[in-house]
């Protein structure tokens, strides 16, 4: 499916979007490369023989053609012809562009604008749900920079720490634990927005290399519910030992490689003085890192049985594959901490 000639023209498409939008000098510009995005991801989610991504589709439409066309009235409004580009460091001109700042956390999903996340990446395919997760966050965070709101970053910053960490608890489907994650994981990325996009950056390829390690292997064994996990892998018990220790890692449980991105945001925040953002940030990931850890042991500890006169083919590419990606996200911190002086 992802190999149609018509898919691989909208996935050109919607990479052209983000390049166009991150890489522009005006808001227009940009604004065009977020409707290219647009239009180019809603083939993509759409799949006539299931009813669910349609209605999913329908939702982030809505949402997003919403969001576009307040971010072309917020630009027509508060932008002249002289301030056409990112010259934007008149203290006065920042607080007019809150309302961009707004609307630029809808298009990203970020609480407390996250109410059509969860339930559009519940009816998704995979793929589909990694492209939400990572690629249609690049080009709004980016604009996020020219526009960046102390007040209104730490207000959103809040809110997806308490609902990214809150809504994932009691879930059943991997999808949504998985979207509200990535709510908790842009808490993380708002946090870096306050010293430099380096550290924005980092954090962001950390956490989009993991984010693809778990959902190749979820899309691989067609996964999308806890009771599935608990029964498909018995009889792989290393590749069953590989997802949990991604999923750990993307919890960011140390001395697993996704602890580290999470290590230097600490450090800043703490040279910083910035102690009340950093309790915040590591008690409410604690929480989601709960979740994960209960999922773990209860797919370890509970379902354990094994038929052995039953013979199931092992795909040997995946378990290579995890196998690799496991002991790097295990070795990956410590080689780190030896190489880099941080």
């Amino acid at each position: 499916m992802l190999f149609n000639p018509s898919k691989m023209l909208f996935m050109s498409t919607l990479m052209l979007g983000i390049f166009i939008t991150i890489s522009s000098n005006s808001w227009l510009s940009a604004w065009m490369g977020l409707e290219i995005n647009l239009l180019s991801f809603i083939p993509l989610m759409m799949n006539k023989y299931d009813t669910l991504s349609n209605e999913a589709s329908l939702k982030y439409f809505l949402t997003q053609a919403m969001a576009s066309s307040l971010l072309l009235f917020s630009i027509i409004l508060f932008l002249n012809h002289s301030l056409m580009n990112f010259n934007l460091w008149n203290f006065n001109f920042l607080t007019k562009l809150s309302l961009i700042n707004l609307i630029l956390l809808i298009k990203t999903g970020s609480a407390p604008f996250h109410f059509w996340f969860p339930s559009v990446m519940n009816s998704l395919s995979w793929f589909n749900s990694w492209i939400l997760m990572t690629l249609q966050k690049i080009a709004p965070f980016i604009l996020i920079f020219y526009v960046f709101n102390y007040f209104i970053a730490m207000t959103s910053l809040i809110f997806s720490l308490i609902f990214g960490a809150i809504g994932g608890l009691n879930q059943i489907s991997i999808r949504k634990i998985m979207s509200y994650s990535s709510i908790n994981h842009m808490s993380w990325m708002l946090t870096a927005m306050f010293f430099s996009k380096n550290l924005w950056l980092n954090y962001f390829i950390f956490y989009s290399l993991l984010t693809t390690s778990i959902v190749l292997l979820f899309n691989f064994f067609n996964i999308f519910y806890l009771n599935q996990i608990f029964l498909y892998n018995n009889n792989f018990i290393s590749i069953k030992f590989s997802t949990f220790i991604l999923l750990l890692s993307l919890g960011g449980l140390p001395p697993f490689i996704g602890f580290f991105p999470k290590w230097l945001i600490i450090q800043y925040l703490l040279m910083n003085n910035f102690y009340l953002i950093l309790i915040l940030n590591v008690m409410f990931t604690l929480i989601t890192l709960f979740f994960y850890l209960q999922l773990t042991y209860s797919a370890f500890m509970i379902n354990s049985t094994s038929l052995k006169w039953m013979y199931i083919y092992q795909p040997l590419f995946m378990k290579t594959l995890m196998i690799i990606l496991s002991y790097i996200s295990i070795f990956g911190l410590i080689i780190m901490s030896l190489f880099f002086n941080y």
